[in-house]
């Protein structure tokens, strides 16, 4: 007897949702309870601050890297577009300077920079990020030079 059910799995998450679950969750709420169901196992990363990271545990230290020093730090998604397994986002990062962050020692200034990344997914998990960010404009405001 033929069971339609038998073997079948949940729909795979487009990498959209994925993406939107990656800033919203994983980032913005600090929550690591979804790395697990977001992140492939060996993921690659290159966050906006240029270092490049292999595996959930890599993407975690980025993570708390920029939390111990950025402890508001967010992100805004301004432009997403997807399609099949790729994904692209236009993006917004503000936050508050209160630990050492590209070789500058806290400042407690606020800042805004902005950035684009790049996403593919694999069966349902992200495998690939690569992210670009306006590094000469935080660090402008980071020493307070004027533009």
């Amino acid at each position: 007897m033929n069971h339609p059910h038998s073997g079948s799995r949940e729909p795979i998450e487009p990498v959209s949702a994925l993406v939107v679950r990656f800033y919203q969750r994983m980032w913005n709420d600090w929550d690591d309870s979804c790395v697990e169901t977001t992140l492939a196992r060996d993921v690659t990363f290159r966050g906006s601050l240029s270092q490049q990271t292999v595996g959930r545990d890599g993407w975690r230290g980025y993570r708390d890297q920029i939390r111990r020093s950025v402890p508001d730090f967010h992100n805004e998604v301004l432009d997403l577009i997807s399609n099949d397994n790729r994904a692209a986002a236009r993006l917004r990062y503000t936050g508050t300077h209160l630990g050492p962050l590209l070789g500058i020692p806290a400042t407690g200034r606020r800042f805004a920079y902005s950035g684009a990344a790049f996403f593919t997914a694999q069966d349902g998990l992200i495998t690939d990020v690569w992210v670009l960010g306006d590094l000469n404009g935080l660090k402008d405001q980071l020493l307070g030079a004027s533009g």
